[in-house]
């Protein structure tokens, strides 16, 4: 080896020190032009201008602290320094941080996964639960010690202190807040209350972020039960307002928002009451004036009034036929009194002709009576039931012979005239 001369690896060593010393810390602007997520975690990506470009990689540790995802196109700044791999003499920027140009790396990861999740559906207004109108049973998922819950429970004691509610204590900020949020959500599904209030009290774009991640996004969206998120101010909105089924402004709005008003209630009550009231005071007084009128349809169709009305009627009828035969005996006896006398005098003078009659009959009884006409040696002659003289009888006849005292049947055996 000739005096001046080194080695590849010699020169690349060289290099090494050189660069990593001297670039340990740089900002680079520039475009993506590639990116790949690797299965370890670790993010390889190039980034350009109009003239050249440099390789860059980001190691799972710093790679997991990103907040948006890295995609091609994205004009960004590259914080991180130079490293070198002596075998192959090439070199690459060795990336801490990346931010967006000229937005901030959250603001970038917000709309991201706002888009994301729109794309899925998570928004859809037609697959958000319906409001319960009135509420039993609330869970409120926040810290315990926090000033909204405070706030909230506030709000609770004044419109409807009725209302049960469970607690469930969590974090909302930090690193894990979002897994905890998410895990807190689950449980409170399972705990069959009426609607489930999420969220925490204002605060920075960082304390906020939480609220923003997509695992808690997804909890909210697999809920069964109704849910409220109330995070921040009313300037604050988060992905978890546009998942939810209803979005609070502030915590103690949540609360007034799903909760009614123990007074109005009353005072609507109080109304009911009194309406009910007059409505029950009319229907009874329309059904009293129907039910006098039945009974008085009844009691003229009923068959003790029917029996009734036919006894007055036979009564009547009765008292009519009596008046009528009256009359009609009256009539008649006028006409019969002279028709009496009438009849008293033809009866006189019939039984005077009969009486008379009778007398000449009995005096020709005695005048032809045989027992008075008969004188000893006569009898009365008798043939076929009639009185017969002997000049009548013929030889052979048969006939009687009845005197007063004897009755002789006679045969006549010979006939001869004197």
């Amino acid at each position: 080896m000739s005096q001046g001369t080194m080695t590849v690896s010699s020169l690349n060593t060289k290099v090494k020190s050189l660069l990593e010393t001297t670039f340990m810390h740089v900002l680079v602007e520039g475009e993506v032009s590639s990116v790949t997520y690797h299965n370890s975690g670790h993010v390889y990506f190039s980034i350009k201008d109009k003239e050249s470009s440099i390789k860059c990689v980001m190691f799972r540790s710093n790679a997991n602290k990103m907040k948006f995802r890295l995609e091609r196109g994205q004009h960004v700044v590259v914080n991180g320094s130079i490293s070198v791999y002596t075998p192959r003499g090439e070199y690459q920027l060795l990336t801490v941080s990346i931010e967006p140009f000229g937005q901030g790396a959250l603001a970038l990861a917000y709309e991201q996964l706002k888009e994301k999740l729109e794309k899925k559906g998570y928004f859809d207004s037609a697959r958000k639960k319906e409001q319960p109108k009135y509420l039993k049973k609330v869970a409120l998922v926040t810290a315990s010690k926090s000033a909204a819950l405070q706030d909230m429970l506030k709000i609770i004691e004044k419109r409807w202190a009725l209302l049960e509610i469970v607690v469930i204590d969590t974090l909302v900020q930090g690193d894990k807040s979002a897994a905890q949020i998410a895990e807190a959500l689950a449980y409170a599904d399972t705990l069959e209350c009426d609607a489930i209030v999420v969220g925490r009290g204002g605060g920075s774009k960082e304390d906020l972020w939480a609220f923003n991640e997509e695992v808690v996004a997804d909890a909210i969206f697999n809920l069964n039960t109704f849910v409220v998120s109330a995070v921040g101010h009313e300037i604050d909105v988060q992905i978890s307002d546009f998942v939810a089924d209803l979005r609070a402004p502030t915590p103690s709005a949540a609360m007034e928002m799903i909760l009614p008003d123990q007074n109005e209630i009353l005072y609507t009550l109080s109304e009911m009451e009194e309406r009910y009231a007059r409505v029950m005071q009319q229907l009874l007084g329309n059904k009293e004036q129907k039910l006098k009128a039945f009974s008085q349809e009844f009691q003229r169709h009923s068959v003790s009034r029917k029996i009734a009305m036919m006894e007055k009627e036979f009564e009547n009828l009765e008292d009519e036929f009596k008046r009528v035969m009256q009359y009609q005996m009256s009539q008649y006896e006028n006409r019969v009194k002279p028709l009496e006398g009438d009849l008293k005098d033809k009866l006189a003078y019939a039984l005077h002709l009969k009486t008379t009659e009778l007398k000449t009959l009995e005096e020709k009884m005695k005048l032809y009576n045989p027992k008075a006409k008969q004188k000893e040696g006569w009898g009365e002659v008798v043939m076929n039931g009639k009185r017969v003289d002997l000049a009548s009888i013929k030889k052979d006849d048969k006939f009687v012979i009845t005197d007063t005292k004897t009755k002789l049947e006679v045969l006549c055996f010979d006939r001869n005239e004197i």
